[in-house]
């Protein structure tokens, strides 16, 4: 009852009340409540700086204020005094000081009197409000946990052109004709994530994520171009790629993250991400706000910030030194298949034997971190972050890389890993406006191969391999309208720069052999950009528009035409997208 009095207060000469005639329907419990937005209480008639000594209602207002201290006024610290009220204020008043009061007198009797039914109403409201809490909490799902579900479309479609005039199914599916065979096609795509959000302490927090979409249809290759090419979104990433098709309601995420004093935060789960709470320090990118193109989300290093591979058991930590504010250092490990038992090491010949934490075997990443994110930029002003990034990966491919780069990256029955760094950063204006953020990033990866073992083409363990990556992003916040966001990204995801030795066997020889052209990764390099514009429909509600544009599309595989001879045949892509996001 006493909270919700509170709520009522209002400014009023207690012996000052002439009778108005009103009925329940008039009370507007909003504009009372505009009273009370302080919760101090006054305790001198001075703290109201718009009531003077001649002010009729002066000495009636600093009786009630000195005597009963139940008077709230605006938040501003005024009484306008000069400002009917209406019988609903002042019987709120009243309703308000009744539990100060310990003194009947002959007058709070006639006041009682006088605003009986309108305190009869209130106490009414107060009492349904009460019991409409109670039922609430009685069948609440939790008084720890918290939903958060987002749910998205994506309608697109895709164009390919060139001069690589290979047939549709010749040289394995990489010239424009095979690619608009296969992904030529207008698609309607979702994605939904249910987060459940717990915390015991009100400074840790239990997630765990449901998670259900339809961009792989079973297959994590898919027939979409949006689930594992270069122009793969964001939106799928650790989407279900297993049997049984799309529409699959998965466990997604399933981690405890927990403060250890002021400086250390610790992770671990069975379902955690590389980049999740408590296992990344900063991450070292504010574009895009909205998500299109995957290459342009791990901050121009897709080796080190491996976040489509990376998920699966794990832990990690973030150390943030009060001594020098704005320093992280973290280091996390995650196995994306530590549910396996078997090592890797009894079966060699075996298909992609292996398993488990911190063996030869596992599929796994070791991501080593150090950031700094600073307030304010010297000179310029506005905010900015910087971070180094070193990964340790075995048995992984990249998230994101041309055909070439992708499977050089993972080649092998075990054994094969890689040395992957990143350099990120960014810059955000202190006020929106013309000059928009700067998101950078740089990323390079070396990568050792494994051996693999078939009846067609047994391979010969390579080290030197090596790949390179970078993006650049551009975002205007609230551009044209408040709320909403422009933006454009350019980069190259992950191509071949060495392909190691050509000696029989091994994987450049094996290409070499299998596509009919040389691939040294001296023409695997790429393009790509997107332009995108976030409208925020509501709070809850965006659509995004956006078009983008690949080069290269397949790498030096696509430009190898087998028809005509030539290396240097273009194999590009075009395509735009309509995205819309709701939270709930």
């Amino acid at each position: 009852m006493k909270l919700f009095q509170k709520l009522l207060l209002a400014p009023a000469a207690l012996g000052l009340m002439a009778p108005v005639a009103a009925s329940a329907a008039d009370l507007n419990v909003a504009g009372v409540r505009q009273y009370t937005t302080s919760e101090e209480q006054v305790t001198s008639i001075t703290q109201f700086s718009d009531v003077k000594p001649t002010d009729w209602a002066y000495q009636a207002l600093s009786n009630l204020i000195e005597r009963y201290g139940c008077v709230a006024g605006y938040p501003n610290g005024t009484y306008k005094g000069g400002q009917a009220m209406t019988r609903w204020e002042a019987a709120a008043l009243l309703n308000a000081c009744l539990d100060r009061i310990t003194e009947v007198t002959d007058e709070l009797k006639r006041l009682m009197k006088e605003f009986e039914k309108e305190l009869a109403v209130l106490k009414g409201r107060v009492d349904s409000l009460e019991a409409k809490v109670g039922e609430l909490e009685a069948t609440q799902f939790s008084t720890t946990t918290k939903l958060k579900g987002i749910a998205t479309f994506v309608l697109g479609a895709n164009s390919f052109s060139g001069t690589n005039s290979a047939q549709v199914f010749s040289q394995g599916g990489n010239s424009p004709a095979f690619n608009n065979a296969q992904y030529g096609a207008t698609t309607f795509n979702y994605d939904l994530k249910l987060n459940f959000d717990t915390s015991f302490t009100g400074k840790d927090l239990l997630r765990t994520t449901l998670r259900a979409g339809n961009f792989y249809n079973g297959n994590a290759n898919g027939t979409n171009v949006y689930g594992n090419t270069l122009a793969q979104l964001e939106v799928p990433t650790n989407q279900y790629t297993g049997p049984g098709g799309a529409n699959v309601v998965i466990a997604n995420r399933l981690f405890y993250n927990f403060p250890v004093g002021d400086e250390l935060s610790l992770t671990a789960g069975a379902l955690v991400r590389m980049d999740d709470a408590g296992m990344l320090g900063v991450w070292p990118s504010v574009y895009p706000a909205d998500t299109v193109l995957d290459a342009f989300t791990y901050a121009g290093s897709p080796g080190a910030y491996n976040t489509v591979n990376g998920l699966g058991s794990g832990a990690g930590f973030v150390y943030s030194p009060k001594f020098l504010k704005g320093l992280t250092i973290s280091q996390n490990y995650v196995s994306a298949n530590a549910y396996s038992g078997n090592t890797g090491t009894t079966n060699p010949s075996g298909a992609n034997g292996g398993g488990g934490v911190w063996t030869g075997g596992a599929s796994s990443t070791a991501v080593s971190q150090i950031g700094y994110v600073g307030d304010k930029t010297p000179l310029i002003g506005g905010s900015y972050g910087l971070a180094f990034a070193y990964a340790y990966s075995q048995n992984m491919n990249l998230p994101i890389a041309t055909n070439l780069a992708y499977s050089y990256s993972n080649i092998g029955n075990g054994g094969n890993s890689s040395n992957n760094y990143g350099l990120s950063g960014y810059w955000k204006p202190e006020k929106a406006g013309l000059v928009p953020s700067i998101s950078w990033g740089f990323g390079g990866s070396t990568i050792n191969t494994g051996v693999l073992y078939n009846a067609n083409a047994q391979s010969t363990r390579v080290s030197g391999i090596t790949t390179a990556s970078w993006m650049v992003g551009l975002q205007w916040d609230d551009a044209f309208i408040k709320g909403n966001a422009l933006g454009m990204g350019v980069g190259q995801s992950p191509f071949v720069t060495q392909a190691g030795s050509n000696a029989a066997g091994t994987p450049r020889a094996n290409t070499t052999a299998a596509g009919g052209g040389g691939a040294s990764g001296a023409y695997d390099s790429n393009y790509a950009w997107e332009w995108w514009y976030k409208f925020q429909v509501t709070d809850n509600i965006s659509i995004t528009p956006a078009i983008y544009y690949i080069s290269n599309f397949n790498g030096q595989l696509g430009q190898t035409n087998q028809t005509t001879g030539s290396t240097t045949a273009a194999n590009n892509l075009f395509g735009g997208l309509l995205k819309t996001t709701f939270k709930f």
